[in-house]
């Protein structure tokens, strides 16, 4: 079981040593330009792959996920947003999906209880909704905030969400509260694989390799920002020659960064090929982008085909004097 975990640790420090060594050894031409150029590329690839093979998927009946009371009766009150039959319904239901998670605020664990009659007992997660909403609204933050360095001049959208997310007056350099929040959630969702029992069972390594990996990220930003200084001129000259396809090592970027940057864009590679493409699939998936209407519209499997059929009357015609022989009623003596 062990090696579940232990094999991705081991990937993720292994990367971070190939980048760190290697970018001291003079290829910071290959962790700062080609590499990251080679991921950008695989991630928009995969990426557009992925939801085209979704989008192309035949989904030829209603199979929403229903949370609630469906359009019936009318006096039977409907669950408009759990239930909804109408466009408009499943457009709030897909944007409290998206932006608040319902699905998982409502999701409630199950366990033996400890008294003697050892029933079944349901809790409600919602450790595990403040983590995941946490963990993924911090990293958008991260991600936006990233974006100073790939623009000039820096728009104002991203100066005032920089401020806003530095609004704690903490230390020199100020503290980003998403800088505490990211590794702070993804730490939650870690010892929630390792620790809850029923959660380990059911992980595998490439549920572990993505939350070392954004650690790993984590720690080394974190470092560079407090521990390690780094020119941020340097930087930015080289993430805007990125940018603008004029790429360039400027003097004084230490190795710490080409192994942030090398992580970074390893994720980015990784990711159409993992769990972490639900970022596109939640779009596209039918049990919650489609309405429940099927007592108002009747559905009729497209792939259908005309087949040969055997009435009653055939039926009959075959086996009459069987059936008559047996005692059976028929509709015809002959």
């Amino acid at each position: 079981m062990t090696q579940k975990y232990l094999i991705p640790l081991a990937a993720v420090f292994l990367l971070f040593l190939v980048a760190y060594t290697g970018a001291g050894a003079g290829l910071g031409w290959f962790f700062g330009i080609v590499f990251p150029y080679l991921a950008i590329i695989a991630f928009l690839v995969g990426f557009v792959i992925k939801v085209m093979g979704w989008a192309r998927a035949a989904v030829p009946f209603r199979i929403p996920t229903t949370c609630g009371q469906q359009k019936s009766l009318p006096w039977i009150k409907q669950n408009r947003i759990d239930n909804p039959d109408t466009a408009s319904g499943v457009f709030v239901r897909m944007l409290l999906e998206i932006f608040l998670f319902r699905s998982l605020f409502r999701n409630t664990k199950a366990a033996f209880s400890r008294s003697a009659s050892n029933r079944i007992t349901y809790s409600w997660e919602i450790f595990l909704w403040v983590a995941a909403l946490a963990f993924h609204y911090a990293f958008l933050v991260v991600l936006l905030r990233h974006f100073r360095f790939f623009t000039s001049p820096v728009p104002f959208p991203v100066q005032f969400l920089e401020a806003l997310d530095g609004i704690v007056q903490l230390g020199l350099p100020g503290l980003f509260l998403s800088g505490v929040v990211l590794p702070a959630a993804a730490l939650f969702l870690l010892a929630r694989r390792l620790f809850d029992q029923k959660v380990r069972y059911i992980s595998q390594a490439s549920d572990y390799f993505p939350l070392f990996l954004i650690l790993g990220i984590a720690i080394t930003g974190i470092s560079m920002r407090y521990f390690t200084k780094v020119d941020i001129t340097a930087v930015k000259e080289m993430t805007m020659g990125l940018v603008t396809f004029s790429p360039t090592i400027p003097d004084g970027i230490g190795n710490l960064f080409y192994a942030h940057m090398f992580l970074v864009s390893v994720l980015f590679a990784y990711f159409p090929a993992s769990k972490l493409m639900h970022l596109g699939g939640v779009f596209l998936s039918p049990t919650r982008n489609m309405a429940n209407n099927t007592r108002a519209k009747r559905h009729v499997n497209p792939w259908n085909y005309d087949v040969p059929i055997h009435t009653y009357e055939q039926y009959e015609d075959h086996f009459r004097d069987k059936m008559i022989e047996a005692g059976l009623p028929v509709e015809k003596k002959e």
